[in-house]
Formats: structure tokens, sequence, C-alpha cells
């Protein structure tokens, strides 16, 4: 393939653009096509689809530091920064972004989103962090260095340079890809659906209300009732997870409703 020819890709994330795991994707999609870097210049974690109304842009080593979210980041590259790439991909996310649950909570995952709805392809990419029980440490505090992003982007850019042509993207608007922390050689991609286990609990005391996501706990104790070709048991069970997504929310027919709205102008 020669330079004209080269995929253009916009590149994004939440841990910021300074993040290891952000740089290691870079790094790895140049191999790839050209790359220019449209990320958030301080970590913007778990904000979702977020949007700004005005965002600061600084120009970067690596192409553009945006003061906003990742979603600031796609509109703003897709439409003032680096007009019609071929492909987002945001990553590599430091922790797993695994569950239909999660899916609307990542900024991660919502950079993919974002530009599925300007009809770009898009990968977003995550890194699994398993946690031993008997640590105190939750898995937010467990340090990532640059080497341990390696089989996370090696996937993440191999489906970068061969997904568009194989036609994936004419059935999945995006991929969200989870990769477990480095073994002791290649991993085994698995298309996966993502996992519907849910165990959100609360906790009040002295009018302070705790949240606590269950389910990193029981994945830290073994306890992983996700059946077989879910995103969740994949990644446990040390393959890298694919899961083929689509971003616009669909709608049914409901024959209840339509009689709801049939009766309200008599109500």
């Amino acid at each position: 393939m020669d330079d004209d020819d080269d995929l253009e890709i916009l590149v994004t994330n939440d841990d910021g653009i300074e993040s290891p795991g952000f740089r290691a994707l870079y790094d790895a999609l140049a191999d790839v096509g050209r790359v220019t870097a449209v990320a958030p210049a301080v970590d913007q974690s778990a904000v979702g689809r977020a949007i700004s109304s005005t965002v600061d842009v600084e120009e970067h080593e690596l192409g553009y530091a945006i003061r906003g979210t990742p979603a600031d980041c796609v509109v703003a590259g897709l439409r003032a920064l680096l007009p019609n790439p071929d492909l987002v991909v945001a990553g590599c996310n430091k922790g797993a972004n695994l569950g239909h649950y999660v899916l609307g909570r990542s900024g991660t995952v919502s950079a993919a989103v974002e530009a599925a709805f300007f009809d770009i392809p898009a990968i977003a990419a995550s890194l699994y962090i398993p946690v031993d029980p008997d640590d105190d440490r939750a898995w937010t505090d467990v340090e990532v260095t640059f080497d341990q992003y390696e089989e996370a982007v090696r996937a993440t850019a191999y489906l970068a340079e061969h997904a568009l042509d194989a036609g994936v993207f004419e059935q999945a608007d995006y991929l969200n890809v989870n990769a477990p922390a480095p073994g002791t050689g290649p991993t085994e991609l698995e298309i996966t659906r993502p996992s519907h286990m849910y165990d959100m609990d609360a906790t009040v005391d002295d009018g302070i209300v705790s949240l606590h996501d269950r389910v990193w706990e029981r994945m830290a104790a073994g306890d992983i009732p996700d059946p077989e070709g879910t995103d969740r048991r994949a990644v446990v069970e040390g393959r890298i997870s694919v899961s083929p997504l689509t971003a616009p929310h669909s709608t049914e027919h409901h024959e209840a409703l339509d009689a709801l709205a049939e009766a309200y102008p008599d109500h």
C-alpha cells in the first residue's frame, strides 16, 4: 500500500492524551496508517457521551489535545480538525469496558458511538486488569506499564488494518475490544456479545449514599455467571473479546402503547 492509500485514523481516548495506553495504541496504529490524535488533555474517564458547547484546543506532538470529553474530541476532530478519516479508534483504556450496562458510561466506548453517528467506523479498545481478591487494592490503583498494553493494541491494530476491507462495518457500526492483561503468549480473538450481568448496590450511612459496582468484586473472586459467548466470560478466561455493535437505539411496535395513545384525547 502506498502512502496515498494509507488509512486515515483519528485516535482518541478518555484517560487523557498523556496516558501510556493512549501512546501504546497510537504507536501501534502508526504501523497501519496515518494517525492523528484528538484526545482529552486530562483524564475524562466514565463521562459517557457528555458533550460541551465550547472546548479549548492545543496543538500536541501527536495531534491535538482537547479540554473536553471524548465525545467533544470526536465531534471536534470530525468536523474541524481531521475531516473525513477512514476510522476512529478510542483507547487503549486502563480497565475493561464489559457488559451492556457499561457501554453508556464509558468515555472510551462513547467516543466510538459518537463516531458511529457520523457514519464513521470505529473501534473502542480496553485492557482488563485482574486483581487478587486478597489484595486490598482496587484495579484502579494497579499501575499498568506501557508494555502491558502490547497484546491489546496489537489486536486493535490488526482489526483497524483488516476490518474495513473485510466488510465488518457493513454489519456493525463499531467494535468494542477488551483484552486481558498480557499472559505468556499470543491470545485468541473471540467474537462476543455484551454480558447482561448487572450488580449495582448502594448503602447509606450518616446522610451519604455510597454506590458499589459489585460486578468487579465478583470477577476478582472468580464468580463469573456469564454464559459462553459473552464479553466478560471471554476476557476472564484469557481471550480477547470483540463485540460488533450498532449505535442507533432501536424502536419496536407496542400494541399496548398504541392503545394508550388512542385513549389519550378522551382522558
